[in-house]
Formats: C-alpha cells, sequence, structure tokens
C-alpha cells in the first residue's frame, strides 16, 4: 500500500466547531474516508461514542492501518462498514436511540481520484470502474455499455449538468457498437470531440462524476441519510453536511429548511412551520489558503441546522 497524505479532510476546523462538541456525547460521521475528521472528532470525546461509516475497503484498511492506535484502539470508537443511506438500520442495531451530531463529507476523496486503478479519474487510463464498494455488481462499464441513450442523456444532464448530454449519449452509444467502452481513455477519447479545448476538463470531470453518481446510487444513497438524520438527532443536535454539487447542496438545503428533501415546509392551523431544524449560520467555503492545499475543497459549502 502506497505511502503518504491517503486524504485530505475539507473544512476540517469549521466542521468541528459547527458540530458543537459534547466530550461526552454520541457522534457519527458517515463517510470515514481517510478518517480525518473521525479523527479529529473523537480526539474531543472523553466518555463520549463516534460511529465512523465507509463502505470502500481500501479506505477503511488504510484508515485502520495508519490510526490503529488513535482509532482502532480505542474503545469509543466504532466502525460501520456499510453504506451511509442505512444509517437507521445500523444505529438500531447498537441500540442508539439519538445522537448529538452527524458529520457527512459526500463526494469522491482525494484517494479515489488519486488511485488510477479504480477509475475514477479521466486523467489516467484505467478500467472504467467507479466503484466505492468493490464488491458491487454494477460497474461504470456496466453503465456505458448496456444504458440505453435516454437513460445515459438523463444521467449527463441531470448529474453532470451537461448541455451537450444528448450528443455524449449518442457518441457512447455509436463507439461501443463497434467495441465495448471498458477503459478511462476509451471514454475520454469518445467524448472529447465534443468539447470544446477551454472546456475539456471541466466537461470530462462533470461526465465522470455523472457516472459516478450513477454507478454508487449516490443521490438515493443521501436522500436515505438525511431522511434517518431527521428522526435520530436529539434535540439541540448538530447536522453538518459538506457537499460539492449543486444537486446534493440542493437536497440538503432543502432538508434543513424544511425537514424533507423537496423543501416543502408544513405549516401548523396558525402558519406556524414544523420544520425540525434551525439553520446555524451561513454555508462555508473553503479559504484560499485551503484550496491551495488542497484543491478538491474548492466547490466544497459546508452547511449546519440544529434539532429544534
Amino acid at each position: 500500500m502506497e505511502t503518504g497524505i491517503y486524504h485530505i479532510p475539507v473544512l476540517l476546523q469549521p466542521s468541528l466547531e459547527a458540530l458543537n462538541i459534547r466530550r461526552d456525547g454520541t457522534y457519527v460521521d458517515v463517510t470515514l474516508g481517510g478518517g480525518g475528521h473521525s479523527r479529529a472528532i473523537l480526539s474531543q470525546l472523553e466518555g463520549g461514542r463516534l460511529f465512523s461509516f465507509d463502505q470502500d475497503a481500501d479506505a477503511i484498511a488504510r484508515c485502520e492501518a495508519e490510526q490503529s492506535e488513535t482509532m482502532s484502539g480505542s474503545t469509543q470508537w466504532t466502525l460501520v462498514r456499510s453504506n451511509f443511506r442505512y444509517l437507521h438500520h445500523w444505529m438500531r442495531y447498537y441500540e442508539v436511540d439519538g445522537v448529538d451530531g452527524i458529520l457527512a463529507d459526500l463526494g469522491v476523496s482525494s484517494h479515489h481520484l488519486d488511485a488510477a486503478e479504480r477509475g475514477f479519474s479521466f486523467r489516467a487510463d484505467a478500467p472504467l470502474d467507479m466503484r466505492m464498494n468493490q464488491q458491487a455488481r454494477r460497474s461504470a462499464a456496466d453503465v456505458v455499455n448496456s444504458y440505453s441513450a435516454e437513460e445515459l442523456t438523463s444521467i449527463f444532464r441531470l448529474y453532470g449538468e451537461l448541455h451537450q448530454a444528448s450528443r455524449m449519449a449518442a457518441a457512447i452509444v455509436k463507439a461501443r457498437a463497434a467495441s465495448p467502452i471498458t477503459t478511462t481513455q476509451q471514454l475520454v477519447q469518445v467524448l472529447s470531440p465534443l468539447i470544446g479545448r477551454d472546456r475539456e476538463k471541466k466537461d470530462l470531470a462533470r461526465a465522470f462524476q455523472a457516472l459516478r453518481i450513477e454507478v454508487n446510487g449516490e443521490m438515493e444513497a443521501l436522500r436515505d441519510m438525511l431522511s434517518a438524520a431527521v428522526n435520530l438527532l436529539k434535540p439541540g443536535g448538530r447536522l453538518v453536511v459538506i457537499a460539492y454539487h449543486s444537486l446534493e447542496d440542493r437536497m440538503v438545503k432543502n432538508l434543513m429548511r424544511a425537514g424533507n428533501i423537496n423543501g416543502d415546509v408544513q405549516q401548523d392551523i396558525y402558519g406556524r412551520s414544523q420544520a425540525p431544524f434551525r439553520l446555524i449560520g451561513k454555508p462555508v467555503v473553503a479559504s484560499d489558503e485551503e484550496v491551495q492545499q488542497n484543491p478538491r475543497s474548492r466547490s466544497a459549502r459546508l452547511r449546519v441546522a440544529e434539532k429544534i
């Protein structure tokens, strides 16, 4: 396993401040990744408890290997090897009725982008994979080679917000008729002629993002996790979410403002909002210094809400 920095946590200090950590509280980091956020939360607990979720065996193995003393050896820390969409199920399993804070750092980690063999990045030639959970059946290659033109168009338009979505889908269908598209660079060769040079990197990144979201069912998983968070948080508990693209950010914003992902505010007979949260401050973005040190933070937006 390679050495060096595995993953740099985004907006670390603002996240910790937003959680308003109580030393004896119970917290959930639904996106363990490289362990940076979890490690920092755990360091502030004394008699409290932290549950960390991750479905990526590589991330879990690396985190356990590097943090054997500070995390794996702690009786306050519980690793949950699962997708965070099952938050409700696992908290019931561990007999946890309520928590004081939930942190979610959404999207792909810096490690996933740097690990060429995982197929998340268009910058290196690798199998077209993109599975967060490598035991999952569906890969990006399966999506690219089996979805209809209409389905591919919908994915690129919805998850990538790409204006040329239909042209990309048509190009993929035409290319795969001659030979299956199985690597990242084969896909790049198909899509690049449709993109102007000034937008090539940005639009390829969006196309790969769209496929990744579809492969991993990210929007459905986020919906399930947020719905579970509404009931799991104790009064005064904090929900802290770092989002990276407009779709997930919109879902988070709606949940925090209205208590549901559609943003429909429910009112009582007197017209008073029945939203279960109150917003804490304005969305936080990374400083210029953090963006320079960690480019992944450039599009990050941190939102905070407190359970009423």
